[in-house]
């Protein structure tokens, strides 16, 4: 069969079908994160499924650091031969593009294959705020201007971004504090050293249905199936209409990659996402499958980077990678 190295040839070579391309070596999937959250989560379920697809060893690599600019950036160095691949999401595929001054490669260095699912964000509140839906954080804070405090992940990170933006188009205001990742800031809400939170579904759900927090609402256009009880953004109020944000986590390979390699991963990601066993650890993460072609990937993750820009840009939020 032919390898990824037939794939590079000039293109004398007649185009390979999607059943006939393997890949020639050992798949490494990079995350940009540490072990143990969704995108690692996600780049193990792709690996075993592509063991099993291409009869190839597939390992999983942790690549932390620099809000995930470090890991993509190896993806991007990478021969475009297939044998690597970028477990990517909003941060190193979007939010980066905007937000960092020394970004060590472009968006156009790498090519959206697909994305594999979606997670929304969610907001939620102290009990002792007095706070139970978006409609009463509006009123409040048109009433106390600057008298509540919200935390996030951290500064830059996707749910500090959805806060931001939250604010930018009610006009209102809030002290953000940041914290070192979702786990810090969850601990702050609980015991009520702030009184809003602005998270990933998870955590935090699991609080709110114990009744520790008050879910305000899910940031997707659509209800989670695992809160259908949670409005979304965009039922709580007019201003929030075109309200759309969510960790998402999709795969990319570099630029240099024929488009025969992208097709062929593209079709196992469409696979592995119709497997029952996939569909129920998918919905067990409160998250939805979201597979899509290249093409459709690609104007998804253009989109994204632009909204973030246009929030990043208006918050005035420009920092170094670390």
């Amino acid at each position: 069969m032919a390898g990824a190295a037939a794939l590079t040839s000039a293109g004398i070579l007649p185009r390979t079908s999607l059943a006939d391309w393997r890949p020639s070596a050992t798949i490494r999937g990079s995350v940009p994160a540490p072990a143990g959250g969704s995108s690692d989560v996600m780049g193990r379920y792709l690996a075993a499924h592509l063991q099993t697809a291409w009869g190839q060893s597939a390992v999983v690599e942790n690549r932390s650091g620099g809000g995930g600019t470090i890991g993509a950036s190896e993806v991007v160095r990478s021969a475009g031969d297939g044998q690597t691949i970028l477990i990517g999401n909003p941060g190193p595929n979007a939010i980066a593009y905007s937000i960092f001054k020394n970004m060590t490669y472009k968006a156009e260095q790498l090519q959206a294959v697909s994305n594999m699912i979606r997670i929304p964000n969610i907001v939620s509140a102290h009990p002792a705020a007095g706070v139970k839906s978006i409609g009463d954080l509006i009123a409040f804070l048109k009433a106390n201007p600057d008298k509540l405090t919200y935390g996030s992940s951290g500064v830059g990170q996707s749910p500090h971004l959805t806060g931001a933006w939250f604010l930018q188009l009610t006009g209102l205001k809030m002290t953000h504090v940041p914290y070192r990742g979702a786990g810090p800031a969850l601990q702050a809400a609980l015991a009520g050293n702030v009184q809003i939170l602005f998270d990933n579904l998870y955590p935090s759900l699991p609080q709110v249905l114990d009744g520790k927090l008050t879910g305000l609402a899910v940031t997707t256009p659509e209800r989670s199936a695992s809160a259908p009880d949670l409005p979304t953004m965009r039922e709580s109020a007019a201003e929030l209409a075109r309200f759309d944000v969510s960790s998402w986590f999709g795969v990319f390979l570099p630029k240099t990659c024929p488009g025969e390699i992208v097709e062929a991963l593209n079709q196992q990601v469409k696979l592995m996402l119709e497997r029952e066993d996939i569909k129920k650890n998918i919905a067990a993460m409160g998250a939805r499958p979201d597979y899509g072609t290249p093409q459709q990937f690609s104007d998804f993750v253009a989109a994204e980077t632009t909204k973030f820009a246009s929030i990043i840009d208006r918050e005035g939020l420009h920092l170094d990678v670390q």
